[in-house]
């Protein structure tokens, strides 16, 4: 399945490119970087040779798909293993 805008929530996000436009925590607001790493409840940003971790819940992120289409999406639709995301789709 290729990722599009509407299927983005049941894949996996390592290697896109992400940014934090909305984040309970100001301090996290507008971090940009690659996703290098995915837990149930957080995104781990690679961001000028240090990881930052980002709680997906509360959170608004940006991704850009490899087709270059930017994503607006809430961190709660996020939240789960992508395989228990994927469980979802059915």
């Amino acid at each position: 399945m290729q990722i599009t805008p509407i299927t983005i929530k049941f894949h996996e996000l390592i290697g896109l490119e992400a940014r934090v436009i909305k984040s309970s925590d100001p301090k996290l607001k507008n971090l940009a970087g690659t996703v290098v790493d995915e837990t149930k409840n957080t995104l781990k940003l690679y961001i000028e040779g240090k990881i930052k971790i980002v709680p997906k819940l509360n959170s608004y992120f940006i991704f850009k798909l490899p087709d270059g289409i930017k994503v607006r999406i809430h961190g709660s639709l996020l939240v789960g293993r992508s395989e228990d995301r994927l469980g979802r789709f059915k």
